[in-house]
């Protein structure tokens, strides 16, 4: 028998569809993975606001969890939007128990539409319980300032931000430049075994419809080590999908905010 490369999602649910765990699952999809969810909690929001959040009792995301482990396992995990202290010591907790591997978290805080998705007391839980466990962590700019506790907004601020973060127990650091001002989006990948770091080029997509971009890198990058890559290589390949996500979404309109990404761009034939 033929098994499917496996990559669970333990991540916020968006009832637009264009972030958490609807794009983590269009993105392993598109990627050649069978994925699998653990939802954290629920969303109602659109391509413009997040107008309520309804969070899962952390007992019932571990159930999750233990039901997919139990019986069909994984290849990896991307971890997103975890609220509060009670859901990342249940997630750590979990992580620990399966030993699950090849993990990369995404530290969701904020919306594309400005709204906070994290407790303030869930930050301190986060950089001590969640990022010891991740093979890689990919913080965007605003996200790096938080869990270091100052401003972090140049390119010239990333590698040293890189390092204080690998410094907090992450193994391997992708800083993201995404908000950095300029044509260019270069990010930042430090591996702390070797110390090597590595300036990833990117280049940056003049268009409305960004909604989901950071939970489809992360969860690309998840798809590539479930598939075997090592993680320069799934790194590569995410950076490469989102580019090639953004660039084929700027022709569409989805609602009238933050549109998403196409997920689907290189599957789906559109008759022009």
């Amino acid at each position: 028998m033929t098994s499917y490369y496996r990559a669970l999602t333990i991540a916020g649910s968006d009832s637009g569809g264009g972030a958490g765990i609807q794009a983590d699952l269009k993105t392993f999809s598109a990627l050649g993975c069978f994925g699998m969810s653990a939802i954290t909690a629920l969303t109602a929001q659109n391509t413009r606001v997040v107008t309520g959040i309804f969070p899962a009792p952390p007992e019932f995301i571990g159930k999750q969890i233990d039901a997919v482990m139990d019986d069909i396992g994984t290849d990896a995990v991307k971890i997103g939007m975890l609220h509060s202290p009670e859901v990342i010591e249940t997630v750590a907790g979990k992580l620990e128990q399966w030993r699950c591997p090849n993990v990369v978290v995404d530290p969701v805080m904020i919306s594309k539409s400005g709204d906070k998705l994290l407790l303030d007391d869930a930050v301190t839980a986060l950089k001590k319980r969640l990022l010891p466990l991740a093979t890689v962590i990919t913080p965007n700019l605003p996200e790096t300032s938080v869990l270091l506790g100052r401003p972090v907004e140049t390119a010239e601020d990333m590698p040293d931000a890189a390092r204080e973060l690998a410094e907090l127990g992450a193994v391997n650091v992708l800083v993201k430049g995404g908000h950095l001002e300029g044509e260019k989006s270069h990010d930042i990948l430090f591996e702390s075994a070797t110390g090597n770091m590595r300036e990833l080029p990117g280049e940056r997509i003049d268009t409305p419809n960004a909604h989901g971009t950071g939970c489809t890198l992360s969860s690309a990058i998840a798809a590539g080590l479930a598939r075997g890559l090592d993680l320069i290589a799934a790194v590569e390949q995410a950076k490469a999908y989102i580019t090639g996500a953004l660039s084929a979404g700027k022709k569409y309109t989805t609602g009238k905010g933050h549109g998403p990404v196409h997920h689907f761009y290189d599957l789906w034939k559109k008759e022009s």
